[in-house]
């Protein structure tokens, strides 16, 4: 079956569920001041988290079985190897639950699936925007309404404008300003999940995203979505040496520095992240 994965019904079978989730998540950020919070490893999840997940693992269960898929997903993470299964369906069911919670409209839903540690078809959903971002490795990235599809291509900085930064509300801090004061002028956009800044970035709405790390590091599940989508926009998806993300290692945690933009700006910005980290410990 890995031989002769047909990429585009993957997708075919995938988008159905992919606009069902959106509902379903939609309705529980209408009545979000009802949902009990618990803690996870240091972030809040709930019943919305925990729902979406359910459904979209089942779901493609039935489609993709666990002989030939694996499944690694925020809510049933267990730490140990990697997944033995050619491919790997890697999913955040809601990436942005803070954003979620404080209603600011930016929360995502992510679908990659992996193979050979690198995504070969990808979804991010942003529910607010009622929109489907996806890709297929060599395809392109497309924006979903219920009634069509836009192709997506990054689009170069105007060296004549300020640099727009898409910036995390609950990460950050005064190491990330000083590393933006090295870049010169640059526009600050505050920005929620990490679907939503890469999807932000491939329309054309901001031009870099760079996380620095900290106490926490992005997950396999953080990633593997937004890295396809911008790719195949024709966007740098890179840990700041320049290096692509791996994906169903023994550690799902991304630890290096990582830079997303149009690549004109890739090396500029990841050398000069390298050359600040390396004087700011």
């Amino acid at each position: 079956m890995s031989e002769s994965l047909d990429f585009h019904r993957v997708l075919a079978t995938l988008r159905p569920l992919l606009w069902e989730a959106l509902d379903q998540l939609r309705q529980f950020y209408r009545r979000v001041d009802e949902l009990a919070v618990a803690e996870k490893g240091g972030d809040p999840v709930t019943i919305a988290d925990e729902t979406i997940d359910a459904f979209l693992r089942q779901s493609l269960q039935r489609h993709f079985p666990q002989t030939t898929f694996g499944y690694l997903t925020e809510e049933t993470y267990q730490p140990g190897h990697p997944l033995p299964q050619p491919y790997q369906w890697i999913i955040d069911p809601l990436d942005g639950t803070y954003d979620f919670l404080k209603q600011t409209g930016e929360y995502a839903i992510h679908v990659a699936l992996v193979n050979q540690q690198r995504p070969c078809v990808a979804a991010v959903v942003w529910p607010e925007q009622e929109l489907l971002f996806t890709a297929i490795a060599g395809a392109g990235t497309y924006r979903e309404t219920r009634h069509g599809c836009t192709r997506l291509v990054v689009k170069t900085p105007d060296p004549a404008q300020p640099l727009r930064v898409v910036m995390s509300r609950s990460h950050g801090g005064e190491r990330l300003q000083a590393f933006l004061r090295t870049l010169g002028p640059v526009e600050q956009i505050p920005m929620g999940s990490m679907g939503c800044k890469t999807a932000t970035i491939c329309q054309g709405d901001a031009d870099l995203y760079v996380n620095l790390t900290g106490r926490s590091a992005p997950k396999d599940w953080d990633l593997a979505a937004p890295d396809l989508i911008m790719q195949e926009a024709g966007g740098a998806f890179t840990y700041a040496n320049g290096e692509r993300p791996r994906y169903n290692r023994a550690d799902v945690q991304h630890w290096p520095p990582l830079v997303v933009c149009h690549p004109s700006l890739r090396q500029t910005v990841g050398d000069r992240l390298q050359a600040f980290l390396a004087a700011n410990p």
